[in-house]
């Protein structure tokens, strides 16, 4: 693993990723780990998973917590937010990388599905958009997720697609509230990235389409993605605001 870097810029600086014990999340968590920031390993579920990757973190040199929370409940993300004030100080850089995925035509998209998707992707990123405009600290930065099939349009993601259209939907406007602190609010939205979240579900044909469908013709991974996070997180990127990154490798 990469070496922490001890440059002036990230010492005491310090990043909340949500969805950060998992796929894009925890490839994020560790390239802003190494580049010096203190961690704050959001999760819902997975215990294991996310003090595997506090573990981790800190085995590298790094400093991290993990803090469960539920970014749809507002009263526990104010609480993670709250937990990682109490351990590093205050936030630099909020990632929300936590999200659903649910795959059927519009027709028989079960509506259930559709408000479970809904409440993590659209509620769950307002509400850490709402802790992270109040909470962030000058020149900081805000980083969501959409898709790049909000362009590219592909059948059975319909609901997905929508849901990330609103976070989309949501960046300049946040970058244009938030004027006069020096925060910058972006959002990446990937191309056909190998996490298990992606290749869940699908045939090694459906994966191989997938992967030649850019010209560089290949899925990306994880750490591309989180390449990207690091950029637009640091200061070489802070001219960058409130701007839409497609990272897919030349899609649509």
């Amino acid at each position: 693993m990469t070496s922490i870097d001890t440059t002036r810029e990230a010492v005491g600086r310090v990043a909340v990723v949500t969805g950060g014990s998992r796929g894009i999340g925890r490839a994020v968590s560790h390239r802003l780990s190494a580049d010096g920031l203190a961690i704050v390993v959001n999760y819902v579920g997975d215990t294991a998973a996310a003090e595997e990757t506090v573990a981790a973190l800190t085995a590298a040199g790094g400093k991290a917590i993990a803090v469960r929370a539920d970014v749809a409940d507002e009263k526990a993300v104010a609480a993670l937010f709250d937990q990682a004030e109490a351990a590093f100080g205050g936030v630099d850089v909020v990632v929300n990388a936590a999200g659903r995925l649910a795959l059927a035509p519009i027709a028989d998209l079960d509506l259930n599905v559709l408000d479970q998707l809904h409440r993590t992707n659209v509620r769950g990123a307002f509400v850490v958009a709402q802790q992270a405009a109040r909470r962030l600290r000058a020149g900081g930065s805000f980083v969501s997720f959409s898709t790049s099939v909000v362009g590219t349009q592909f059948p059975d993601y319909g609901a997905y697609a929508a849901s990330k259209g609103a976070i989309e939907a949501m960046t300049l406007i946040l970058a244009r509230e938030l004027r006069g602190r020096d925060i910058t609010v972006n959002t990446v939205a990937p191309g056909p990235t190998a996490t298990e979240l992606f290749l869940e579900g699908k045939t090694e044909e459906q994966i191989d389409t997938l992967a030649k469908t850019p010209p560089l013709e290949r899925l990306g991974t994880p750490e591309d993605i989180a390449d990207v996070v690091a950029f637009l997180t640091s200061a070489e990127g802070h001219w960058i605001n409130g701007q839409i990154l497609r990272a897919n490798g030349g899609m649509v």
